[in-house]
């Protein structure tokens, strides 16, 4: 049963309102609307240059909209850094991997749990006390999640080492150190062959089911896609055009013209 039908309004953890985004001229987001209900997947296509991207920037507070409203959790966010709608429970995944090259599995999952460091800098120094107490507590959770991402054998390995869809992996794996309520993710599969698309699926799959996170996926590949949402949001210049299950996606007109052409449709 899809999650559109097994929640209801009031399982909404993320809603975005009528949201337009100018750059000069442009109108990259026009009167766009979106929500994202608990345990559930919402994918976001489009064709290139739809907004799918401008939207996700939207979302996590990395661009600030005109006009409309966006709420995480019951806060409104429209106007908040990034780094604190990060601290309300957003996560996210980029296409390219933002990981640190140079340092380890583990020392790149430990950054994704600097948001729930308490201990001041003259604790972290002396690293004693409550400081080695928290170092550990944050570390069985990177173990667990190393666990779950499995990826045991590489935990010491530095990450520019590894192959592409392992680097994919532990992007991943960081995004899942901050806790979050919602993770975002902006075409996670681009660049990855059929092998590494599947992994990388199922552990989206296990994610949401597993553990209870609901997520917006931006993608291109369309059998992903059908295979992964419980609904889809559809965006062509700006507008939203169509939004439900992947069976009525895929029958939908209007999304047939916005990807086929006037006369395909």
């Amino acid at each position: 049963m899809s999650a559109s039908l097994r929640t209801g309004e009031g399982d909404v953890v993320l809603s975005a309102r009528n949201l337009l985004l100018q750059f000069g001229g442009i109108v990259a987001l026009n009167d766009v609307s979106v929500d994202v209900r608990k345990d559930e997947l919402l994918a976001v296509i489009g064709p290139n240059g739809a907004g799918k991207s401008s939207l996700m920037n939207c979302l996590s507070g990395f661009y600030r909209p005109k006009v409309g409203e966006i709420t995480l959790d019951g806060h409104r966010v429209r106007e908040k850094a990034t780094h604190e709608v990060a601290a309300l429970g957003l996560a996210r995944t980029f296409q390219g991997t933002h990981i640190f090259s140079g340092m380890t599995v583990v020392e790149n999952l430990m950054v994704g749990r600097h948001l729930h460091l308490r201990t001041t800098l003259l604790e972290s120094f002396i690293h004693f006390g409550r400081s080695r107490r928290e170092e550990v507590e944050h570390r069985e959770a990177v173990e667990e999640i190393i666990e779950f991402l499995e990826i045991e054998a590489i935990r010491h390995t530095p990450v520019g080492s590894l192959g592409y869809g392992l680097r994919k992996r532990v992007d991943l794996g960081r995004a899942l150190a901050q806790d979050p309520k919602i993770l975002l993710m902006d075409e996670p599969m681009a660049g990855m062959n059929t092998e590494e698309k599947e992994d990388l699926a199922r552990f989206i799959l296990d994610v949401r089911e597993a553990k209870h996170i609901p997520i917006v996926l931006v993608e291109h590949d369309m059998g992903v896609v059908m295979d992964l949402a419980d609904r889809i949001a559809v965006l062509d210049f700006g507008r939203k055009i169509a939004e439900g299950t992947p069976k009525e996606i895929q029958a939908d007109p209007a999304v047939l013209k916005a990807y086929l052409g006037e006369g395909s449709a």
